[in-house]
């Protein structure tokens, strides 16, 4: 009777396994299955930036990383639950409120290719964040204008600055600033780009920065976001990344101002929570 009861009770948690496994899987594929579509999620890591970018193929690249570990709970709400690796990281500068999370990500998951500036700071995050390069010894691409990672096909991250080395710079005014684009659709992302080099893109380039999706500069501040530069990006939306009632008066209202002007739809972080873009090219949804 023992070994009956016991034959039993081995066939139940054999089916038992075999259901677990199976949903398992069938969850795996529902999430993998993207539609054809790019995903652009700016997450709430509070006052900060991390940009998570996840390509119709799978490609991932997370472009800035918060302050600190809060990075790891808002990309567990757009990655997949079982996915332990990014593709590459872009570092826009390196100051704390953009690589603060990077060394976090880095040690939990498996990070292919990191992209930077030849800036540096002397700061403990900094510091950190080069020692888990260090540590993990992923590929290391410094950033320059004309270089393209092309993340699927049709899908393509084009560097528009810097276009020299920013060792030694300001680290907002070196900060990178790069185009994503698939089909009709783009997102231009800033870091914490200022007004100076806003209107030198503007010279630079003119109306060829013309944007579905801006991504403020410097979380909304009056130090970015010129008259002159939102005109020639004429974006549909312009996103602002800054935490709920953040010391710094951000998003200053000389740029929701000039926003309302222009007619350019404006979300927050703070208000929304993370804001994601699904695309198949031609279409845009905001959820």
């Amino acid at each position: 009777m023992l070994k009956k009861f016991s034959k039993r009770n081995l066939q139940y948690l054999i089916l038992t396994v075999f259901i677990i496994a199976n949903i398992f899987i069938w969850t795996a594929t529902l999430r993998a299955d993207r539609h054809g579509n790019l995903t652009v999620a700016f997450l709430d890591v509070g006052q900060g930036d991390a940009i998570y970018i996840e390509a119709p193929n799978g490609n991932q690249l997370l472009v800035d990383g918060g302050s600190g570990r809060q990075v790891l709970r808002a990309l567990g709400k757009v990655m997949p639950f079982y996915d332990r690796s990014i593709d590459a990281v872009l570092a826009t500068h390196p100051d704390q409120d953009h690589v603060g999370g990077l060394p976090i990500v880095l040690d939990r998951m498996h990070v292919s290719m990191v992209i930077t500036t030849e800036n540096t700071a002397s700061t403990g995050a900094y510091g950190a964040f080069e020692d888990a390069i260090r540590d993990k010894h992923p590929k290391r691409i410094l950033a320059r204008a004309g270089e393209r990672i092309i993340l699927d096909r049709g899908v393509v991250l084009e560097i528009l600055f810097p276009d020299r080395s920013v060792r030694g710079w300001d680290t907002n005014t070196g900060s990178i600033v790069a185009r994503l684009t698939y089909g009709d659709e783009s997102f231009l992302l800033t870091g914490d780009s200022p007004q100076s080099i806003e209107e030198y893109l503007v010279g630079k380039l003119g109306g060829k920065l013309h944007t579905t999706v801006l991504k403020l500069g410097h979380h909304g501040s009056r130090t970015s976001s010129s008259e002159i530069f939102l005109s020639a990006v004429s974006p549909e939306y312009a996103i602002i990344s800054a935490g709920k009632d953040n010391k710094y008066g951000h998003p200053h209202q000389e740029v929701t101002d000039l926003l309302a002007k222009l007619k350019i739809s404006s979300i927050g972080t703070a208000e929304r929570g993370t804001i994601v873009f699904k695309t198949n090219g031609e279409d845009l949804v905001v959820e």
